[in-house]
């Protein structure tokens, strides 16, 4: 399994807003993508800056270039979204999941 981790950045005014566009899901329809196995939204104080962090989980590169295309370490953030950002990656780091303790295998807190 891989983890597709990405960190953005706002504005104390502009985090919950921010936070409540990625709840329901952190991007449109990506549920119904082969070999995607849910997410995680992360969330802190960092200074004079709300830091977010997502991370993604699926089951192969080969599933995230499906859906992200051959440059799949490219950011994806949806265009009514960045208004609220002060500063994001523009590039996901991806991570082989070697071992999961304490939390079933693809699960979501």
């Amino acid at each position: 399994m891989i983890a597709r981790v990405w960190h953005g950045y706002t504005k104390p005014e502009h985090a919950n807003a921010y936070e409540a566009m990625l709840k329901p899901e952190l991007l449109p329809e990506i549920s119904k993508f082969a070999g995607y196995r849910g997410s995680h939204l992360l969330r802190r104080e960092s200074g004079d800056e709300i830091e977010f962090a997502t991370i993604l989980l699926w089951d192969s590169i080969d599933a995230i270039r499906a859906v992200a295309g051959p440059d799949y370490e490219t950011a994806v953030i949806p265009e009514e979204r960045r208004k609220y950002l002060s500063r994001y990656d523009a590039k996901s780091a991806h991570y082989e999941i070697v071992a999961t303790h304490g939390v079933p295998n693809g699960s979501q807190v």
